[in-house]
């Protein structure tokens, strides 16, 4: 029992934001390289992922209840043209190139 309470304790839950333009490429640009410097350089815990499943679309994640603004006025201000959108909240172990993945039923075992 103790090592469910220890478990419970430790979970790691992520909040996943996609980025979206229609005016400026977001893709080989090194934008991912970009927030991640960022987020390094203010300790702040950050993935960032090319989405694979939607075209010109960068996701990424926080830890859930993490302050998200920093991050998002760091990108508006990289890149004005951009949408910010919180998709998914409290998801464990985030895959955010593929959202679909997320959907903790695909790997019921019942």
């Amino acid at each position: 029992m103790a090592d469910f309470w220890y478990n419970l304790a430790m979970k790691l839950l992520w909040d996943i934001y996609e980025i979206e333009s229609n005016t400026d490429t977001l893709h080989g640009v090194m934008f991912r390289g970009r927030i991640r410097k960022f987020t390094i350089e203010n300790n702040i815990i950050c993935l960032a992922e090319n989405a694979s499943d939607k075209e010109n679309t960068v996701r990424f994640a926080l830890l859930e209840g993490d302050e998200s603004s920093r991050v998002i006025e760091f990108i508006k201000n990289l890149m004005p043209g951009v949408t910010i959108n919180l998709v998914l909240g409290s998801v464990e172990n985030p895959v955010s190139s593929k959202l679909k993945v997320n959907d903790v039923s695909r790997y019921s075992t019942e």
